[in-house]
């Protein structure tokens, strides 16, 4: 199973949910990707630098047979497509694409960490994935459920809704 976390807290003409959305659909025309699952929206406070507006965070499910550098490579150029601008770390952002999880790939390089290090501490990321993987465990034999048990992450996360089949493009949802 490939998973990516999506999140957007700022837009440029457009909402949160059309970000997500876009970025959704950018990554699904790939001729390499397939969307399988999207999570619902969350609502969540921000990590890191607090002083910023709130986030919308959602999950999804690819298959694809792009190796994980080539695969954050495609998620990279969807954010600049979308005109993402780095100033800040856990800054503002239109669009925040990560590669969360591929398959039990473990791998630590200096574009990547599989699978995604900060994972297990992140309610905003545990809370969509739980929702769309399972019991598929995603981090070191463990599910996303699991993760969550124990996560010493006590942000605030609320369910915001679902995108619209119309609003993701691809039908899926």
């Amino acid at each position: 199973m490939i998973f990516l976390g999506l999140g957007s807290n700022i837009s440029n003409n457009t909402t949160r949910e059309d970000n997500i959305a876009t970025a959704i659909s950018l990554l699904d025309r790939h001729a390499r990707i397939t969307v399988t699952k999207v999570s619902s929206l969350y609502e969540t406070e921000p990590v890191g630098l607090k002083e910023q507006p709130s986030f919308l965070n959602a999950v999804i499910a690819i298959d694809t047979d792009l190796p994980p550098l080539e695969l954050l490579a495609v998620c990279l150029a969807a954010e600049q497509k979308m005109g993402r601008v780095r100033e800040v770390r856990w800054g503002p952002r239109n669009i925040d694409v990560d590669l969360l999880a591929y398959h039990n790939v473990e791998m630590a390089v200096q574009a990547l960490e599989l699978p995604h290090p900060r994972m297990p501490d992140r309610r905003f990321v545990l809370i969509p994935l739980a929702e769309i993987a399972g019991n598929v465990p995603i981090f070191k034999g463990q599910t996303a459920q699991e993760l969550l048990a124990v996560s010493p992450d006590d942000s605030q996360v609320t369910l915001y809704g679902r995108l619209s089949a119309s609003r993701q493009g691809n039908g899926i949802g």
